[in-house]
């Protein structure tokens, strides 16, 4: 009687077990709808448009490396896993994207899904690129298949291992932390603010390095209706400040003009790009429309910062006399090209008094710029005169975490001491900046 009871106990909970698994199966591979079903006519306008657009996204960024043919895929990226490789987006047909219909692009780029329904991993910022419009998709597409040079290179794969490579339970992911459709126009602000706005959380994909990431490495919040939006985040061993209006590690003493100059030539009063903000300009802001820039500029300086977590606002105080390591090792290696002073030469050696690198409890980017130095920015096609050297191999660890502490609590700055042990940490994780960033030339 009991075996009997257990058996019909059972067979209920099998039925309820394979609706369930049979759900969960067709949710992970099933591919996302897409607007686009028949082959759309490309003239020469679309495809300059296409270009644009991949300037706006920064494709080249990840997709492409020093030496090789434009888009070919390569680039090793870190993760919690393991290591994964950009893959190849030229239009290849063997090794690339040569045989992709408009709609399995658009399923790539906007959702994640490969024609094979095999779910990218979301280094790939489709969580951003979702909000690409259709017209923004349909000149990329051209683009990427009349404009750009097949390029017959295999991709490399990743290194992550079983059971953890497997990529069905991205869908999953997708399903909580990814949106699914593309931006709408914010009907209470005007067409500069949604413009930018457009950019930013879309093709810009900004969120992906400025905004702090979840236990589940997703992005905090994806547009400003979240406060964690672009409030600054660690990553690969940078600090990606603020872009909201905090005082000290953000935006807030950046008037808009500011902002747009930044991005068009790589320099302003307060900062100088380095890290890796130093590739997005070379391959990408330098190159968007004015317009555009100052659409940017419009929607940041809209995004209001967090007085409880910048703290008090900065103000320049003069150095006192100081005998102490620190000290002396910043007048016999940063003086020259920072000042004394730490105002810096602007617009070319930035300032240190009141830099964000100073002010920020993260110490990341303050220890990882000493250690490997600055790429070369390259503004207008003419290479930087100026670049920030690598101490790596001219000063310890405890002479780095000297000077960065004289340097985060001098002139007002608060940004708190920095430990050798830190800085011994990065050293062994970091490479000394390479001399050849990725300088794409499209035409």
């Amino acid at each position: 009687m009991n075996n009997r009871r257990f058996a019909r106990t059972a067979g209920w909970l099998v039925l309820p077990c394979l609706v369930a698994a049979g759900v969960l199966a067709w949710y992970v591979t099933r591919q996302p709808a897409s607007p686009f079903e028949q082959v759309q006519s490309v003239d020469a306008a679309l495809v300059s448009r296409g270009e644009y657009v991949a300037r706006l996204s920064d494709c080249v960024a990840c997709h492409s490396l020093p030496g090789k043919t434009p888009f070919a895929g390569g680039l090793e990226m870190a993760t919690p896993l393991g290591a994964i490789h950009a893959t190849n987006i030229t239009p290849d047909r063997e090794h690339g994207i040569g045989n992709y219909s408009l709609a399995d692009f658009d399923r790539a780029v906007r959702h994640g899904v490969t024609p094979d329904g095999r779910r990218l991993y979301p280094a790939m910022p489709y969580p951003s690129y979702v909000k690409l419009s259709d017209d923004d998709i349909r000149a990329l597409y051209a683009f990427f298949m009349k404009g750009v040079q097949p390029a017959s290179e295999p991709n490399i794969p990743s290194d992550i291992p079983w059971p953890l490579n497997l990529r069905w339970p991205i869908a999953l992911w997708n399903g909580v932390f990814a949106p699914s459709t593309p931006y709408a126009d914010n009907p209470a602000q005007d067409a500069l603010w949604n413009r930018g706005a457009y950019i930013v959380q879309g093709p810009g994909h900004c969120g992906s390095c400025h905004t702090p990431r979840g236990l589940a490495f997703n992005e905090k919040a994806l547009d400003e209706s979240g406060a964690p939006f672009l409030a600054g985040a660690l990553l690969d061993g940078w600090y990606a400040p603020s872009l909201r209006q905090d005082p000290n590690t953000g935006l807030g003493r950046w008037s808009e003009p500011q902002i747009v100059q930044f991005l068009k030539t790589g320099r302003n009063a307060h900062a100088v790009v380095y890290g890796s903000m130093t590739e997005a300009f070379n391959n990408s802001t330098q190159f968007m429309q004015d317009d555009d820039l100052g659409a940017i500029a419009r929607y940041l300086k809209s995004l209001p910062g967090d007085p409880q977590r910048d703290g008090t606002p900065w103000q320049y105080q003069a150095a006192t006399a100081s005998t102490g390591p620190g000290a002396h090792t910043y007048a016999t290696r940063c003086a020259s090209c920072h000042g004394l002073d730490g105002k810096g030469q602007p617009e070319w050696m930035p300032p240190l008094a009141g830099a964000t690198s100073a002010l920020a409890k993260e110490s990341a980017s303050a220890i990882n710029i000493t250690l490997n130095g600055s790429q070369r920015v390259v503004a207008a096609g003419v290479p930087d005169a100026y670049r920030m050297p690598a101490f790596r191999e001219q000063l310890s660890d405890q002479e780095i975490a000297d000077v960065l502490s004289y340097m985060r609590s001098t002139w007002g700055n608060h940004g708190g001491a920095v430990d050798a042990q830190a800085v011994g940490k990065l050293r062994g994780h970091t490479d000394p900046a390479s001399s050849s960033p990725i300088i794409l030339h499209m035409r």
